[in-house]
């Protein structure tokens, strides 16, 4: 067993370095692009240095690279770039002392990344193994010292980087703790949680994450735990190499409690966790991403990055302006390319808001809402040009904070309008749609989702299913005060 480790070790580093010697011969590209419009990225990508352990070393001492994962960082930036993203960031993951091996060896080898591949902008981050939690992307803001505030995080707060576990490092309080000193930082960092129906059991959506818990994420530090994945990674666990389809296999590694048209059930119930907080007018947004490790061709449940889930951040393309449009909610995420924009506009009088912002509005005065997107006339990475079936326009009211940390559920949400082909214009490349609302007497939010199927609501995913034949899109919402 030690032989066959040493074996792909070697072999994992030296295909890196033949692929970092082949690709420096790229032309270099700036990275800084002024205007703001949408941009796709991955916030939860691994690499070769996401490690294992061999079972041999009972001290858990020498972690081993290129098992997990084993993808050079620029292999995966390349990808990225291939799929069509313009951001990413680097979230590799390991056990004991892996604070090491992210500063002495992850890091150094993003920073040469950057360089081959400067028309991705790369973040240096971390999938966190978060105390009293499941998995978390952890966003570090690029500065001088990125590495070693990351280093600082991880060696302290990761429940995994003291072998044996210490029980005293892996409870909430203990996350607690790092999220104060994680909102103390400048600039501060960003936190989103993964995956975060993955772990629940059967008849209990709930496992290693809950609503109480996230909600106490959010409350101490607002700035840097804005989110979760709605749509998790894994996505391609139910397909073959030669995408037949595997029938033993669910979509994203959920076997317990099942994703809802590829999406987490906290997003995709309508009325569910994610309406309960939007209820409460938390900004509590939500991603997609691949959780990348190996590609579905060589033997792994992963597509590439970009090339089948994307999360769209309207902003410039420069590192500051993307975390502040996370941060802000200016976000949209979708499946299988079935759109590559979406604008969604309440208009009041004089007064506008985007997807992430607020607008208040004097009682008795009507708003339109203006619904902007594009679907593609092109082929996705599958071969297929898939077309918008329906968008549904999703209101909830507002009222305030829950008393139940433990609320799981929005009674005023429903579905306001839904929109067929017959119900939008044309022009372009755009399907424009628009919704009024007469006479708004109290506060509300506002979200858009869309489908290429004929579902009305999204269904749990049977096992094998082909993830494109099932896309869905999802804009993060806008907050009407009625005053």
């Amino acid at each position: 067993m030690r032989a066959f480790y040493s074996f792909v070790k070697l072999f994992s580093v030296g295909v890196a370095h033949l692929f970092l010697l082949q690709s420096c011969t790229v032309e270099k590209k700036t990275i800084v692009q002024k205007g703001a419009r949408w941009i796709a990225g991955d916030h939860h990508i691994h690499s070769r240095f996401s490690v294992v352990f061999n079972p041999d070393d009972s001290l858990r001492t020498s972690p081993i690279t290129g098992i997990d994962a084993y993808y050079p960082i620029p292999m995966n930036a390349l990808m990225a770039r291939r799929f069509g993203l313009s951001w990413m960031v680097a979230t590799d993951h390991g056990g004991p002392n892996h604070s090491k091996v992210n500063l002495e060896q992850a890091y150094p080898e993003l920073t040469l990344s950057r360089e081959l591949v400067p028309e991705v902008i790369q973040f240096f981050g971390m999938e966190l193994n978060p105390p009293g939690g499941d998995h978390s992307s952890l966003i570090i803001p690029h500065s001088h010292d990125e590495a070693q505030k990351l280093f600082l995080l991880e060696s302290e707060f990761d429940r995994k980087e003291v072998f044996p576990i210490d029980p005293e490092r892996n409870n909430e309080s203990r996350m607690i703790q790092a999220l104060e000193l994680m909102d103390k930082l400048e600039p501060k960092p960003i936190i989103i949680a993964n995956h975060p129906s993955r772990s629940g059991e059967k008849g209990s959506q709930y496992g290693l994450y809950d609503p109480a818990e996230l909600r106490k994420w959010n409350d101490t530090a607002p700035e840097v735990s804005v989110g979760m994945a709605g749509a998790p990674g894994h996505q391609a666990s139910t397909l073959n190499p030669d995408n037949s389809s595997r029938p033993d296999k669910f979509r994203g590694g959920y076997s317990q409690v099942l994703t809802m048209g590829g999406f987490d059930p906290m997003t995709a119930r309508l009325g569910g966790f994610w309406d309960s907080m939007l209820g409460e007018g938390r900004r509590w947004w939500i991603t997609a991403n691949s959780d990348s490790h190996i590609h579905y061709t060589e033997g792994g449940a992963d597509f590439w990055p970009g090339e089948f889930s994307k999360t769209y951040v309207y902003s410039e393309k420069s590192y500051d302006a993307i975390l502040n449009g996370i941060r802000s909610g200016r976000v949209f995420v979708t499946t299988g390319d079935l759109i590559s924009l979406l604008d969604v506009s309440v208009q009041s009088g004089i007064d506008s808001a985007q997807i992430g912002g607020s607008i208040k509005v004097p009682t008795g005065t009507d708003i339109e809402i203006i619904i902007n997107l594009i679907d593609p006339e092109q082929n996705n990475h599958y071969g297929e040009n898939p077309s918008v079936a329906r968008v549904d326009l999703i209101t909830g009211k507002i009222t305030g904070r829950s008393i139940n940390s433990d609320n799981d559920r929005n009674s005023s949400t429903l579905v306001l309008h839904r929109f067929y082909d017959n119900d939008w214009l044309t022009k372009d490349d755009y399907k424009s749609m628009t919704y009024n609302i007469k006479n708004p007497t109290e506060s509300f939010y506002l979200r858009v989702r869309g489908t290429n199927t004929s579902q009305l609501e999204p269904l749990p995913d049977d096992k094998g299913e082909n993830p494109w034949d099932d896309l869905w899109f999802y804009s993060n919402p806008i907050f009407i005060q009625v005053q």
